[in-house]
């Protein structure tokens, strides 16, 4: 099958390589969108009578039969293909004949991908909410165990207050809660139905494209209309994702640096299972805690991927542009990375040891030096005063 676009002309080879780039391999993922959206669509073609019982019949079955070689990894996207929509129109129409040829009615692949990165997304953020509910679960659970035991509390890395271990790791709870609402917003920016936008302007009204239809078959809420807002629309959506994605990797990345020090000799307040550690290839006594130290490294790479899409999508005008095809990279390298992110800090807290012995050690009188001024403000000496007494105390002044 030649390319949807093909109008004959060859196409030179290195050119070919460049423009599709690294889709086949990225556009897999897409398959069962694919497969989903093109199935609502068939649908809908019935209902206006582009294609009869029998055509709709044989291509359900053909769906069936791309879902079930992707699920067995013999669903295969190539070069020539560029993307999953020539990849599954090619299925098709090799399996169905002609009546493959008529699924793009009323569609472009501009409006196609869209649909499929909407309904990838609606899907990642509802993966992503149950790791982010699996990390805050682990959190309050290690909270509830250790929410007594003292933790000297830190500001600008010097010893300030006292706290306990359950409040600590209760913090990095709320700080993940207040998540996601962030994933919420990404997931109802995503929830309006592109398909039947074709290339950006929609279609002729001759054709009669039910796009209410297709809506209600695809599970969005409402129609992303006028057609001229799809395109411009791409690069918006998974911005709003990735930032949920990079407000999230965010406070894992700064868990993770308490937890870098924390574990130190010098600290020394909690302890890393030896499972989760990786040993120096020329020191032999020595036990690294990697896993922290790229999770807060992550933290980056998410907000990179952020920057990325931004910086692709921010300065085009209205319409499609081929810079567009560049956002699925970042934006899959985002969620998945965010994802991990995820797993890791509820597998870690559970292992985490809490070294009682050092902590007390490091509970030393000072941390209580706030307690004592207020211990005096309520015996009436004024604020300014028992903070310069209890200052004297502690200064040797």
């Amino acid at each position: 099958m030649s390319r949807l676009w093909d109008k004959g002309a060859p196409l030179d080879e290195l050119i070919e390589a460049y423009t599709v780039g690294d889709d086949p391999a990225l556009d897999q993922r897409l398959l069962p969108f694919d497969v989903q959206g093109s199935r609502a669509h068939a649908r809908m073609l019935r209902s206006i009578d582009v294609l009869d019982d029998a055509e709709l019949a044989s291509l359900e079955g053909g769906f069936d039969a791309a879902l079930a070689a992707w699920e067995a990894g013999e669903f295969v996207i190539s070069r020539s293909d560029e993307d999953v929509h020539t990849a599954l129109e090619r299925f098709l129409t090799d399996r169905l004949g002609d009546v493959g040829k008529k699924v793009h009615t009323g569609r472009s692949r501009n409006d196609q991908v869209l649909v499929d990165l909407r309904l990838w997304q609606r899907d990642a953020v509802a993966q992503l909410s149950s790791a982010l509910d699996d990390a805050i679960e682990a959190f309050e659970a290690f909270a509830a165990v250790h929410g007594d035991t003292p933790l000297p509390g830190y500001t600008h890395l010097q010893r300030a207050m006292p706290s306990t271990v359950g409040r600590w790791a209760a913090s990095w709870a709320q700080l993940l809660r207040m998540d996601k609402p962030l994933l919420d917003a990404a997931a109802a920016i995503a929830n309006a139905n592109p398909l039947g936008s074709a290339a950006g302007y929609g279609t002729p009204d001759i054709l009669g494209l039910d796009r209410a239809m297709t809506a209600r078959e695809l599970g969005f809420d409402s129609v992303l209309e006028p057609a001229e807002a799809a395109q411009p629309s791409r690069g918006k959506a998974e911005a709003a994702l990735l930032f949920a994605c990079a407000e999230v990797a965010q406070d894992l990345g700064r868990w993770a640096w308490d937890l870098c020090l924390f574990v130190t000799a010098e600290f020394g307040f909690f302890a890393l299972p030896t499972a989760f550690t990786t040993g120096s290839s020329i020191m032999p006594q020595k036990r690294n805690p990697d896993v922290l130290e790229l999770t807060r490294a992550k933290a980056a790479v998410v907000r990179s991927q952020l920057h990325e899409v931004l910086a692709i999508a921010g300065p085009l005008p209205s319409g499609y542009h081929r810079d567009l095809q560049l956002l699925k990279r970042p934006l899959f390298h985002g969620v998945d990375t965010t994802s991990a992110m995820l797993a890791v800090a509820a597998h870690v807290m559970p292992g985490l040891e809490v070294r009682r012995d050092r902590i007390d050690a490091a509970m030393t009188p000072e941390l209580f030096a706030t307690e004592e001024a207020y211990r005096l403000v309520r015996e009436g000496v004024p604020f300014r005063e028992a903070y310069k007494r209890v200052g004297a105390k502690y200064s040797g002044k």
